[in-house]
């Protein structure tokens, strides 16, 4: 084996670390944040021709903070469960000896950091919703990710606290928006509680909440139609669209909850956080803002062929 192939076999391994295909779904929360802040507008307005590509600077810091943050938070997830996965995933990046524990530490590291410093070029808001959900990793990390209850919420306030950083592109709307962390909230904690059966099979009471969990989520997409500025008739295709990808392997995790089921059921959860994100960003930004997102979804697909997703 040459020089070059170790070198890609390395930097495969670091990359399996970071989920990538995981990354791809947290800009989508970025993007429906941007829209719900009223700055989807903005796209519009370059395709017009009436403002510069400049505008979108705030925008791209944030995507960078959310890169630096999911990728730092899944690193320390197997940071922590090295011992762990090393009797369930003995093939993983850490557990295998491809990376090493503490080159693992360093590197969710310095993801955190960028995440943070990213955030704080937009503002102070932005920068202190940044430290909010690397604390909150690492604290699901090493401890809440046990906890039937504790685990699933404080997954769910990560990603809900990922959406505001991207409202935080104009900070004053936060005030206004701070509700729509609720969905994906209750979104990841639906795929979290079923995803602790993952490896060896969980408990049909945990896939029958998970589905109802999901039922609030859709009717929570809607039901955000009684907004004056949310319009839930181009929020609708999507939501069809979610429903459709997400259902039927949920209910199938639930009557047969063995590990197979469960970890489609959470994969196919994972990815169509980008369906989810396209359902909630259409209402306020319209159709075609909502395509914008969507696709994400076939490239995110295409990663998690490479890349694990759980």
């Amino acid at each position: 084996m040459n020089v070059a192939s170790l070198n890609f076999q390395g930097w495969r391994s670091y990359l399996e670390l970071m989920r990538p295909a995981n990354i791809v779904t947290a800009w989508a929360d970025i993007l429906v944040g941007f829209a719900a802040s009223g700055s989807g507008i903005i796209f519009a307005q370059l395709i017009n021709g009436e403002a510069s590509f400049t505008i979108l600077i705030p925008l791209a810091w944030l995507l960078l903070a959310t890169t630096g943050l999911y990728g730092g938070g899944v690193v320390f997830n197997d940071v922590f469960d090295a011992e762990l996965d090393a009797k369930e995933r003995p093939n993983r990046a850490i557990p295998s000896g491809r990376v090493s524990r503490e080159n693992a530490t360093l590197l969710g590291s310095i993801l955190f950091a960028i995440g943070i410093i990213a955030a704080f070029q937009v503002s102070l808001v932005s920068a202190a919703i940044a430290i909010f959900i690397t604390l909150s990793c690492l604290l699901y990390n090493s401890f809440a990710k046990h906890h039937p209850f504790f685990g699933p919420l404080n997954m769910g306030l990560c990603r809900g606290s990922n959406l505001l950083l991207g409202v935080s592109a104009v900070s004053p709307m936060i005030g206004e928006r701070w509700y729509l962390a609720l969905i994906p909230v209750i979104y990841i904690a639906a795929i979290t509680a079923i995803s602790q059966g993952e490896v060896h099979g969980g408990k049909k009471i945990t896939g029958v909440l998970a589905l109802l969990l999901i039922a609030i989520v859709l009717t929570a997409v809607l039901a955000l139609g009684l907004l004056g500025d949310y319009a839930a008739i181009a929020a609708l295709p999507f939501a069809v669209l979610l429903a459709i990808r997400v259902l039927p392997n949920f209910i199938k995790a639930a009557r047969e909850p063995v590990a197979e089921n469960i970890r489609n059921a959470v994969k196919i959860g994972v990815l169509s956080l980008i369906v989810l994100d396209a359902t909630v960003a259409s209402g306020f930004a319209g159709l075609y803002y909502g395509l914008f997102i969507l696709i994400l979804l076939p490239f995110s697909m295409k990663l998690a062929k490479v890349f694990a997703v759980t």
